[in-house]
């Protein structure tokens, strides 16, 4: 495996010699961050290293080949920048610019949400970093405010480019503008739009997030999620301005040739000349200052409830088994339901006296650590709904705040 053995940027070989590697900075699914500082120069970067064993085991060669390609396209100072790349016998190097400031979603939690000046400000950044890459043909497809650093003048830096898609002509010569579907899916339930074109969608959510706290889609699981998605069910909260409502409404539409920002609704040009972003210099926003950071609506990003307020102390399965069902049914009802099933169901005695919701058979197979269930009856949409109903019963009062 292989990634040209030289830099990216500079005709200059480079060696994990010539850097000294200080403290992890970030961790992905097949790569790990470092901080670094160049022996000759003493230049701080980022370096992300991936082990070549974990990319092949892994099949993951794609990706990293991928998102050198991207960022070797990209010159634009809303992007981490690619300096160098090189190898060794065991490991990948991607020598990154360092985004001293970290997340965007750190400071998410740190505020619980932004004012409505900071999310018009970095969402305007966004915008201005979305038009180029869509001039450059690439769809991010995992954009999100993980995937969002901030530099030390706390400009946007985007990040992670594993995922995305480089969009080509017919004849596969040059890049092409992003319109219409992608079919592949990759990218995180909170963030990924319906039919997985999830730039201008994506935008529509940070919005959203950045002004409320909370991502406007959320769930206990990915299924719920992917619910909600395609049901576009989501709420404002209170304090939600009307201008950045009608953003968010004009962005968060499942058709994607409805959506603001898109070719057919009038492209990038359309989305900056909305209201929300009245006052936005957009050709020279990379050099203005940033406006401090604000917080604006209640904390949202922790539940106001208090949940465990019918907890006692100490912890183990049976005893959350028993909380949860008593705000689910009463305990009358639980006591006839679980008198009828011990005299009705012969599998009574194998579920410790707890109710049984639902019962079928399936085959499992087990490869690794993976289970596979296969319905012989072809009713696995059914099943996947009654798992659902069951997790929200128990986990949802917990994890999943409209």
């Amino acid at each position: 495996m292989s990634v040209d053995g030289g830099d990216s940027k500079k005709n200059v070989k480079k060696t994990p010699n010539d850097f000294i590697f200080g403290k992890v900075i970030g961790e992905g699914s097949y790569s790990t961050v470092y901080l670094a500082k160049e022996v000759d120069s003493n230049t701080e970067y980022a370096i992300k290293v991936l082990e070549k064993r974990h990319i092949m085991r892994e099949r993951k060669t794609q990706y990293v080949m991928r998102e050198k390609e991207v960022l070797m396209k990209l010159n634009h100072p809303f992007f981490i920048r690619l300096f160098y790349t090189f190898q060794d016998t065991d490991r990948l190097y991607f020598v990154l610019s360092y985004a001293r400031r970290g997340e965007l979603l750190d400071y998410i939690h740190r505020l619980s949400s932004f004012d409505e000046p900071c999310t018009k400000w970095y969402t305007a950044e966004i915008v201005a970093a979305l038009e180029y890459l869509h001039s450059k043909g690439i769809i991010h497809r995992d954009l999100k405010p993980e995937n969002i650093l901030l530099n030390d003048e706390m400009h946007i830096q985007i990040t992670d480019f594993g995922s995305a898609k480089i969009l080509k002509d017919v004849k596969g010569e040059e890049e092409a503008p992003v319109s219409g579907r992608t079919t592949s899916f990759v990218g995180t339930a909170q963030y990924v739009s319906p039919e997985i074109l999830t730039n201008l969608w994506a935008l529509g959510c940070i919005v959203y997030q950045l002004m409320s706290g909370l991502p406007p889609f959320r769930g206990g699981h990915e299924y719920q999620i992917f619910q909600k998605i395609t049901k576009l069910e989501y709420e404002f909260p209170d304090g939600f301005s009307v201008v950045a409502q009608d953003l968010v409404e004009k962005l968060l539409v499942l058709d994607p040739e409805q959506r603001l920002g898109c070719e057919e609704m009038g492209g990038f040009e359309k989305l900056k000349s909305h209201p929300f972003y009245e006052g936005i210099d957009f050709e020279h926003i990379h050099e203005q200052k940033p406006p401090p950071l604000i917080p604006f609506l209640p904390a949202t990003s922790t539940n106001p409830e208090n949940i465990w307020s019918n907890y006692r102390p100490g912890f183990d399965d049976a005893r959350m088994v028993e909380i949860i069902t008593q705000t689910v049914i009463t305990d009358d009802e639980r006591k006839k339901r679980l008198d009828d099933q011990k005299q009705t169901n012969k599998y009574h005695k194998f579920v410790e006296n707890n109710l049984i919701l639902k019962q079928g058979f399936v085959d499992k197979r087990k490869p690794n650590r993976t289970y596979y269930l296969e319905d012989r009856e072809s009713r696995s949409e059914e099943w996947v709904a009654k798992i659902s109903e069951v997790w929200q019963q128990y986990y949802g009062n917990r994890n999943n705040k409209k």
